[in-house]
């Protein structure tokens, strides 16, 4: 990789994915692919009055992660904020990460993820009362807005007093989804508004794509990658030049990372259908590292026994 741009490696972030990407599949990950600096969490369910014992954090429980994950809080409600912010301290978190940022259309219409940018006097109420009773370390996720960039415009000003770690910032609407184009120039216009370190995310899904986005942004050091890395799970490697194997090796490790993610969910999930759910939902991504297995992969959706799905997997990799 060409880093003229920058004089650092870039620092690489696992977006947090629900469904996908949680404390399994982020220790199987790093076991089998390199060039992933940290990971966040998919967030925490809010929930009212609430002391979290263990079973409900069980993701980001540290004895159970390898490499400890930043944990992500929905909260809106500052109170409920602190009681979660004051657990995970004692559970030896020093960073957490605020999502202003799903676009999930059940949690969008609660004014929460996304669905909080069209107000942000509820965000600077949350930020004044938190800020000044914790010392953990606070970033926040989030989108360019709801329903117009204009309202992150309006907000980053406003956050500039705050002592926030980062802004992490996919650059697409919340009423977006995932869904068209990622709007690079809005990023610009961020960097120009904030005084906060700004990471950027959205639709990083080639080394080249990610070439041209840092030249774009020479200053910037710090990325995050989802969906990216699950169509293409060597993408940080590539990017930062630490991955070479022929196309050979490359299908050996995918299998094997593949195996090991497989085996565990069967002695996690309870029943099939748990099981082929939860490898279908990864697999809509992975097809990407496949593309001239469209029949067998069709077979694979299709697929409602454990026989059928692992015969589709054998065709996919020509075993």
């Amino acid at each position: 990789m060409d880093t003229s741009q920058n004089s650092r490696q870039p620092f690489i972030y696992l977006a947090p994915i629900r469904g996908v990407t949680d404390v399994l599949f982020r220790n199987t990950f790093f076991r089998h692919f390199n060039g992933i600096d940290a990971a966040v969490a998919p967030f925490i369910n809010p929930q009212k009055n609430c002391q979290y014992n263990d079973r409900m954090l069980q993701d980001i429980l540290p004895e159970t992660n390898n490499i400890p994950p930043i944990p992500q809080l929905l909260h809106t409600d500052p109170d409920d904020f602190l009681v979660l912010a004051g657990r995970l301290a004692d559970l030896g978190y020093c960073h957490i990460n605020w999502n202003l940022g799903c676009p999930a259309p059940m949690v969008a219409r609660k004014k929460r993820g996304s669905g909080l940018l069209p107000y942000p006097e509820k965000i600077l109420f949350l930020l004044e009362k938190v800020t000044s009773r914790t010392q953990m370390k606070l970033s926040i996720k989030t989108r360019l807005g709801y329903q117009q960039k204009e309202e992150l415009f309006h907000l980053l000003p406003r956050l500039n007093d705050f002592p926030l770690k980062e802004i992490i910032i996919h650059t697409r609407l919340g009423k977006q989804q995932y869904r068209g184009q990622t709007d690079p120039k809005s990023f610009a216009t961020c960097l120009e508004l904030s005084h906060h370190i700004l990471v950027y995310n959205g639709d990083i899904t080639t080394r080249n794509g990610f070439t041209e986005l840092a030249h774009h942004f020479p200053d910037t050091s710090t990325w995050m990658i989802g969906r990216g890395l699950l169509m293409n799970p060597f993408l940080a490697e590539e990017i930062k030049g630490l991955q070479s194997e022929n196309r050979e090796e490359r299908r050996t490790r995918l299998f094997a990372f593949h195996e090991e993610l497989y085996t565990g969910y069967r002695e996690r999930l309870s029943g099939p259908g748990h099981l082929l759910g939860r490898m279908k939902q990864l697999w809509l991504y992975l097809i990407a590292s496949f593309p001239e297995k469209k029949k067998p992969f069709k077979k694979l959706k299709k697929s409602s026994t454990v026989y059928a799905f692992e015969e589709s997997i054998r065709e996919i990799f020509d075993l």
